[in-house]
């Protein structure tokens, strides 16, 4: 656990809304998809990169990182939503006997929607596998808004996706605190002036030094410093 300076003066004006990424955020299932992207771009479609390297890439469409390894026009449109649903049939069977809430998670979200806390989904995932999340651990009730990689135009590091869900909640950025695992998520809450709660599920804290606007760092949401946000 780790506090930033900036945090009391951040739980002194209790925020109003939590934005949630889902991927690494809500489950801890980054190595998932690392796997199911590897194999795909490796064995199926030939490119040359290794495992870590495609952790890297790993943020914002499924679209953005096809194109960011390939190039732009590699793919015709068909070929990429045939890519992306075929990468994430195979993340969901490989996932979902271990998909299970982060633990602390499931008290969390109930103790923010006793506290009139309003809550959102911003994810730069396809809604098929935000279904497979919300429908499966039955937490869809929790949610007023949520946003997926095909409800914006420009995914993160864009803070489209964090701007919309605040805006589909009537909440105010300055009164938001964004839940991301990412640093470019974490990029795309500060890019829409949020603070931010950055767990450390996939990438180690020296991986965010860039960023301003973290408030904590957590492993999970048994962290006693969370409950100061309420």
């Amino acid at each position: 656990m780790k506090k930033s300076d900036n945090f009391a003066a951040m739980t002194n004006n209790k925020p109003k809304a939590f934005l949630f990424d889902l991927n690494g955020t809500m489950i801890n299932d980054m190595a998932f998809h690392n796997h199911a992207w590897h194999n795909i771009l490796t064995q199926d479609l030939g490119a040359s990169i290794s495992f870590d390297a495609v952790k890297k890439q790993m943020y914002g469409k499924n679209q953005d990182l096809l194109e960011r390894v390939f190039g732009v026009g590699h793919f015709s449109q068909e070929q990429i939503d045939q890519i992306s649903i075929e990468k994430e049939h195979r993340y969901q069977a490989a996932y979902k006997k271990h998909l299970t809430l982060i633990a602390g998670l499931d008290d969390f979200l109930e103790k923010a929607k006793q506290s009139g806390i309003q809550m959102a989904i911003g994810s730069a995932a396809i809604p098929f596998n935000i279904n497979f999340v919300l429908d499966n651990l039955n937490i869809r009730s929790y949610f007023k808004a949520v946003v997926s990689a095909e409800d914006v135009v420009n995914s993160k590091p864009d803070p489209e996706t964090f701007t919309k869900g605040a805006e589909i909640l009537g909440v105010a950025a300055s009164e938001c605190i964004v839940f991301e695992d990412a640093p470019k998520g974490v990029e795309a809450a500060q890019n829409a002036g949020m603070k931010c709660v950055a767990l450390t599920t996939m990438h180690t804290k020296d991986e965010f030094s860039a960023y301003h606007n973290i408030i904590a760092f957590i492993e999970d949401y048994t962290d006693p410093v969370i409950q100061d946000l309420f």
